[in-house]
């Protein structure tokens, strides 16, 4: 392989939707990033983070069958569904094998669709400094779209389609600028994202420590028994350094020998437990199939008894 892996051009997150002629928008599809190299004799994968990913996707290797380029580096996301929407915990299936044998497998079990939208390089040249619009229309020659490759489509109304995300449950969009250039490894407001959240008040059953100031939060919820159930960690968000020296400070006497959840946190072993008195609000993507919190964030601590949540968790944990 001739041609070696980038970073691939981010979107910065954004709380309002950008205007102007130049604005598209697209459906963010809750997959995984991946960059499709062909060097015109073999195709290879990687993620984000130059990770080797040939092994999981072994239906794109025969890039030939849905792209006409003599050489070629492909930017998208590999999506798999769940009940007819993108799920992120359904791609996990695929991405995390390691073994042969489980992949082959898993290629009729857990079908992926490449959506592809946009192209670095192509028929022996960078092509990554035109405008969006032109890379674009590179891609609309090149690509033959198929049961498993699709091209992004654009949308000229942000709002519009973000609404019709929310609608359907979906994670959000992403709007670029048609004008933009594609940096590798750059980061800039040209390319933004609007991800659609929800809002939880959640009790701290744990903490974890960095050094000897607390710097994440083992979240519950419970049920209408007044059972806690482990529902995610948060070391991110809106709080301060003060407030998390504070917040060591609290729970100093408030630690207790047994594990305050139902189920058992997936930072069992990193984990100081306390008792759940603490109530902070947080800010999330979605929940996974086991009731875990995706992506969630720190809005603030909360003046609300803890006693106030039962019967708020309703997954059912056993």
């Amino acid at each position: 392989m001739n041609l070696k892996p980038v970073i691939p051009f981010e979107p910065i997150r954004a709380d309002k939707l950008p205007a102007g002629p130049n604005w598209i928008a697209q459906i963010k599809w809750d997959g995984v990033r991946m960059l499709v190299y062909f060097d015109g004799l073999e195709t290879r994968l990687w993620n984000r983070r130059r990770n080797e990913k040939t092994l999981q996707y072994p239906e794109f290797a025969d890039i030939r069958s849905y792209c006409s380029a003599s050489s070629v580096i492909l930017d998208g996301e590999m999506i798999a569904l769940d009940q007819s929407k993108p799920a992120f915990h359904e791609i996990m299936k695929r991405d995390r094998l390691r073994t042969a044998s489980k992949i082959g497998l898993a290629v009729s079990q857990t079908p992926v669709t490449y959506m592809i939208f946009d192209v670095l390089y192509c028929n022996g040249e960078w092509v990554n400094g035109r405008p969006l619009e032109q890379r674009q229309q590179l891609l609309e020659q090149i690509i033959i779209p198929g049961e498993r490759v699709q091209t992004v489509k654009n949308y000229p109304d942000p709002s519009a389609l973000l609404e019709v995300m929310k609608a359907h449950g979906m994670e959000g969009i992403v709007c670029k600028d048609l004008t933009s250039t594609y940096p590798l490894d750059g980061k800039d407001g040209r390319w933004q994202k609007v991800k659609l959240y929800h809002d939880r008040y959640a009790v701290v059953g744990g903490v974890t420590f960095r050094g000897k100031v607390v710097n994440a939060l083992l979240l519950g919820l419970y049920d209408e028994n007044g059972t806690l159930y482990y529902i995610g960690h948060a070391g991110t968000g809106k709080v301060t350094m003060a407030e998390w020296e504070r917040l060591t400070a609290r729970v100093q006497t408030m630690f207790v020998r047994e594990r305050p959840f139902r189920n058992e946190p997936e930072r069992s072993k990193d984990a100081f437990w306390i008792r759940p008195e603490i109530v902070v609000k947080v800010q999330f993507l979605e929940w996974t199939p086991d009731g875990i919190m995706r992506h969630p964030s720190i809005q603030s601590f909360a003046e609300v008894d803890a006693g106030q949540l039962k019967g708020t968790c309703s997954f059912g944990q056993t």
